[in-house]
């Protein structure tokens, strides 16, 4: 299962707890791509998920996808 959270032009910590709360009850596995263009989200994305326990998989542009 892949989602999207559309968090351009919001700033941090937003595009962070706009993927937490997408996360929240999802199934292992699940691939969420977060749009982001805060520069903040590059840095904010992978410690939310080293924090969560899940996979972040890549940064390209504006776009971080994380593996739940």
């Amino acid at each position: 299962m892949s989602l999207v959270v559309d968090a351009r032009g919001k700033r941090c910590p937003l595009p962070v707890i706009m993927l937490a709360k997408l996360a929240g009850g999802q199934p292992p596995g699940t691939v969420i791509e977060v749009l982001a263009d805060d520069p903040a989200a590059a840095v904010d994305i992978p410690a939310w998920c080293r924090m969560r326990g899940h996979t972040f998989v890549s940064t390209e542009g504006d776009s971080h996808t994380v593996r739940l």
